[in-house]
């Protein structure tokens, strides 16, 4: 049994890239950049009103200016200003050559097309917004390995990026195992219950990048699984199993494994939940699996195959968030194993980060853990009480 310290340390040893490609803008959301995303202009590319106003030489005013012109946004006024004028600007126009500062209108008064009274002096650079003040030419905006969000859209289009470099999307199979299971739209029969894990793998995998193929589920016989997994390597980079990886008599997949060659790094971890989490490669491929009971699924993802996923892809950031949370109960943690508790997060008046251990009944409990914002990092044998800080994972 090793540590989970020594187990995301053999997964990120055990690197595996995918190649890059192309693809559209509105498409990139969530996929990984390839390349640097450049500034192909200044921003703003000229110096730029903040108010609806008039452009004035700072120090005429206040005074009756001559009104000379108008500039609005794409239609710029592209004369130059002379003492004692003013050309009436709106928000986001071109500030007029020789202009340097901007009095909003509210501060001016305008009788008629031909002059405008400046109440109030205004002083150099006021509600100007300087070229390239927001960003130079050449600058890099976003590097490799970042995530693309939904909020960086604008900036990459704003930068005449209509198509974007980013990694290709790792092919996750998922594969259930055990004789119990039934798919989700069938009704259990005695001794029976539905698949739920690989569904929720299903999505999680989408969720940090994967395109991912769900395989019907096989059944505890040697020969069947060996098969399986053979078929699902060949096409996948990744295979997450479910099942059949604790010491039962039909707990089989490490002995596939096995049978098929494939070199077994871990079969162990010091980990509550997910103790039994298997992680091996069979040719190039990354193979884990993990415990059958569903909490223990979700954590051992969390913790080993999101980071399998995300350094497929070359990104930057591939562990979960981490922050620190003042606990809301007692909590402990497994005498020889760190335990990850699921968590519900929320904030006291002070604006203090809560986390409150949820009620679940172990590792097969989904029910409890379905509503859990985060995980409760205890290391083994450690006792916190109520209003002690512990460490915390976001789900």
């Amino acid at each position: 049994m090793i540590s989970i310290t020594k187990a995301i340390g053999i997964i990120r040893r055990e690197k595996v890239r995918v190649p890059s490609e192309t693809t559209d803008l509105p498409s990139s959301v969530g996929r990984v950049l390839a390349s640097a995303i450049v500034a192909d202009t200044d921003l703003p590319p000229f110096d730029r009103s903040q108010m609806d106003g008039f452009a004035v030489i700072s120090k005429y005013t206040p005074g009756t200016l001559k009104l000379v012109g108008e500039s609005a946004a794409g239609r710029g006024w592209h004369k130059e200003l002379k003492p004692g004028e003013a050309v009436a600007i709106m928000t986001g126009a071109p500030v007029p050559k020789g202009a340097d500062a901007v009095q909003r209108i509210e501060l001016t008064r305008n009788s008629d097309d031909k002059a405008v009274n400046i109440l109030d002096a205004t002083e150099k650079g006021k509600f100007i917004i300087r070229r390239g003040a927001e960003i130079k030419k050449g600058t890099t905006i976003f590097g490799p390995g970042e995530i693309i969000t939904e909020n960086m859209i604008a900036a990459l289009a704003a930068f005449g990026y209509g198509k974007v470099k980013v990694t290709k999307q790792p092919r996750v199979s998922i594969l259930g195992t055990g004789s119990e299971i039934v798919e989700i739209t069938k009704k259990p029969g005695r001794d029976q219950i539905r698949n739920s894990n690989s569904v929720m793998l299903d999505v999680l995998s989408r969720k940090f990048g994967a395109v991912t193929t769900v395989i019907p589920n096989a059944k505890d016989e040697i020969s069947n699984l060996r098969a399986q997994i053979k078929a699902a390597a060949k096409s996948s980079d990744i295979l997450i199993i479910t099942g059949g990886v604790s010491v039962g008599k039909y707990d089989l997949t490490k002995l596939a494994l096995t049978d098929l060659g494939a070199e077994i790094f871990f079969d162990k971890v010091r980990l509550k939940p997910g103790k039994p989490v298997v992680f091996a490669r069979l040719g190039n491929t990354l193979i884990f699996g993990l415990p059958g009971n569903p909490v223990s699924a979700a954590v051992t993802f969390h913790l080993f195959v999101r980071l399998a996923i995300l350094q497929m892809q070359n990104a930057a950031k591939t562990s979960p968030a981490q922050a620190f949370a003042v606990l809301g109960l007692d909590t402990r943690a497994a005498k020889e194993r760190d335990t990850y508790l699921p968590a519900r997060l929320s904030t006291d008046k002070l604006g203090h980060l809560i986390a409150d251990p949820l009620k679940w009944q172990g590792s097969s409990d989904f029910i409890g853990f379905a509503r859990a914002d985060a995980l409760i990092v205890v290391a083994r044998g450690k006792i916190l009480n109520k209003g002690d800080v512990a460490k915390i994972e976001y789900l």
